[in-house]
């Protein structure tokens, strides 16, 4: 029995001349599938442009509220940084070999299958990516409204419609056109590298006269417990997530066996010294407990330093996070779509645009999500209950490039790591897992809970036979792939068509 939506994909219109067609595109000579259109300057910035995010700017007082030195933070910073490098070159390896979109989600499904790769995207899909998404947009909106409201707390309704204003204006853009969208990528994320710079220069102009008061002791008074300096390299890591951004399109990537390894290269080193040059500005103009209460380090820095032109930080820090959403929703639209591809999401999710070739009904799906949580009031209180899941899934899928060493040595692989990489990686992210839930064990434990709940979600929709599964499901799904495709004009792309057998199998 074919699918609902193949049968729709494969009704003929008549056009005005009389003349029928095809609306899934087979009969014409151009394939229906997502285009390559992501270069490799598109592909650093989109890492570059999800990494640095607003944090370095608002609230780079983690690492040191914990390290309790400059000396000592900046270490931190700087093995945080090694370790995200290792994670980014195991991810060239399993995206060079899986030439799969979906990041981690693709990588478990080939290593540990359906089950575990189907919990990964259901806890993506009710609270990491919304939930980051959301958090982004307010933050933007807080900024964009900041000079209105210099000495008040701006009004909640303002904020969240600007926010949900923001989030739709990205839909939008990244609907019409995969260029468009990685266009404003490239141009925000220029403006906050030049913004960092900016910062950077004051910062080496000030140890250019000699004003390094703060830094002449840098080590003094730094933590000694264990448990203390494991938080502070927690809050590094966590500034540094992002590594993975491309690792979502690669299938959108021209050449990705050269480009996806190469813009890795490129994009972690630069974070890396950014964040380094960015933090030793801040010490030598700040003293501690002037960044320690600060709610937006970089515009404390701005007040100090830039007189009259001290409105630029604001204005960076909004643009670093339209920049960042913006990169956030071209992955997590992604996600959804390979998921929808597998069979792990209702089939609509899985239809590209007939002529712009964009993942509409996935993208509309992820706005909406978090157009959803912008009416969460405490929005901000649910990024706690998804540490614990972000750092599982991420080592698990590292885990998955051990295993598929061992189960399938003859893969190819155009890039082939030692294992000692992975194996570090494994081993940092057990303690990335233990550290949530010692820290903070009850949002770990509803986390796990969020994640569990997917677990009857997979029996209906994934594990039973098509014939099997409630009939309800059966028509909701058909019914609503329908009418996605007439009112979004939308198709299956070929790929999808290739890739069946698979999808059953995984079912």
């Amino acid at each position: 029995m074919p699918a609902p939506w193949r049968i729709c994909c494969n009704k003929k219109s008549k056009t005005k001349n009389g003349k029928a067609e095809m609306d899934n595109m087979a009969e014409k000579s151009e394939k229906m599938q997502m285009k390559k259109e992501i270069t490799l300057l598109n592909g650093v910035s989109l890492i570059v442009g999800n990494m640095i995010g607003s944090g370095i700017f608002v609230s780079p007082r983690g690492v040191l509220m914990y390290s309790a030195s400059y000396g000592l933070s900046l270490v931190i910073w700087a093995l945080g940084g090694m370790f995200s490098l290792f994670g980014a070159l195991c991810y060239a390896e399993l995206g060079t070999s899986i030439v799969k979109s979906g990041a981690s989600y693709a990588y478990i499904l080939e290593a540990f299958g359906a089950f575990v790769a189907f919990i990964r995207l259901w806890s993506s899909l009710l609270i990491i990516e919304p939930t980051t998404q959301a958090v982004i947009a307010i933050t933007f909106a807080n900024y964009i409204v900041q000079p209105i409201f210099p000495h008040c707390e701006p009004p909640y309704d303002a904020v969240r419609l600007i926010a949900a204003a923001c989030i739709c204006s990205l839909t939008f853009i990244n609907c019409v056109n995969v260029k468009w969208g990685t266009r404003v990528q490239d141009v925000f994320t220029y403006a906050k590298v030049m913004a960092l710079i900016l910062v950077i220069s004051v910062g080496l102009y000030k140890i250019g006269k000699g004003e390094t008061e703060n830094l002449r002791a840098p080590f003094e008074g730094s933590a000694t417990n264990p448990g203390m300096i494991a938080l502070a390299l927690y809050s590094a890591l966590f500034s540094y997530s992002g590594w993975d951004t491309l690792n979502y399109v690669t299938e959108e990537m021209q050449n990705p066996e050269r480009n996806l390894p190469l813009s890795i290269a490129i994009s972690m080193p630069i974070v890396t010294i950014i964040y380094l040059l960015t933090n030793i500005a801040y010490y030598v103009v700040l003293d501690m407990s002037a960044i320690l209460t600060s709610d937006a380090v970089a515009v404390t820095f701005g007040g100090e330093t830039l007189s009259y032109a001290k409105w630029i930080i604001p204005i960076a820090v909004a643009m670093s996070c339209y920049s960042g959403l913006n990169s956030s929703i071209i992955a997590a639209s992604r996600l959804f779509y390979v998921g929808a591809r597998e069979g792990h999401l209702p089939d609509s999710l899985s239809l590209i645009h007939i002529k712009c070739f964009t993942p509409v009904p996935a993208l509309l799906f992820n706005g909406l999500m978090t157009l959803l949580y912008l009416l969460v009031e405490d929005v901000f209180l649910l990024i706690n209950y998804y540490c614990f899941n972000y750092w599982l899934f991420v080592g698990l899928s590292i885990a998955g490039l051990i295993y598929l060493r061992y189960t399938q040595p003859r893969r190819p692989r155009p890039i082939k790591l030692n294992l000692f990489f992975p194996i570090v990686y494994c081993l940092c992210s057990l303690f990335l897992v233990i550290v949530p839930l010692y820290s903070d064990t009850i949002n770990s434990l509803i986390g796990v809970g969020i994640a569990l709940s997917g677990i009857p979600a997979y029996y209906l929709g994934v594990y039973l036979p098509f014939d099997k599964r409630p009939k309800c499901l059966q028509w909701l799904s058909a019914t609503t792939t329908k009418y996605v495709q007439m009112l979004f004009y939308c198709a299956l792309s070929d790929l999808d068509i290739d890739m069946e057998p698979t999808a059953a199998k995984s079912k």
